[in-house]
């Protein structure tokens, strides 16, 4: 008999490794890092400027000031490379990434384990990907007809 799991025992158990995660190196590292980024004056500094620039860069699309929107653009990309050149924004951008990278790879294994429970619990072939009532409801092939007449 297999055994069954409530919708909250797997949320507790989703939450547990949620846990987990955030106990690894690479979010720990995160952690750290985003630390440094937030008590960081100058960054902050520059992250304003880049946000405050963007809503004006907005109101000056909306309003058709293209020579306006030009300049302004212009200095969010100034403000956004000297932000890009700062060793502890480089170092936090790659530990985004990096997260990400392990956030999705959890995510596509349960996903993907998920989906081969399922076919081998209906008696499917899991190289295929085919449930059970699907291997069985297919319609035979043609080679398969041909090998009876």
């Amino acid at each position: 008999m297999m055994t069954m799991y409530s919708r909250d025992e797997v949320l507790s158990h989703a939450k547990e490794l949620a846990a987990m995660l955030a106990k690894t190196e690479e979010i720990e590292r995160f952690k750290q890092l985003e630390a440094k980024v937030n008590e960081n004056e100058k960054i902050q500094r520059l992250v304003t400027k880049v946000k405050t620039l963007q809503k004006q860069a907005v109101n000056l699309q909306a309003y058709d000031k293209k020579k306006a929107l030009d300049i302004v653009e212009g200095e969010i990309d100034k403000a956004q490379e000297e932000l890009d050149e700062i060793p502890v924004v480089q170092e936090f951008q790659e530990i985004q990434v990096v997260v990400n990278d392990v956030l999705q790879l959890v995510s596509g294994t349960i996903a993907r384990e998920v989906t081969n429970h399922v076919i081998k619990d209906t008696g499917g072939d899991v190289m295929s990907g085919k449930t059970g009532s699907k291997t069985e409801n297919e319609a035979p092939s043609c080679e398969n007809e041909l090998a009876n007449e």
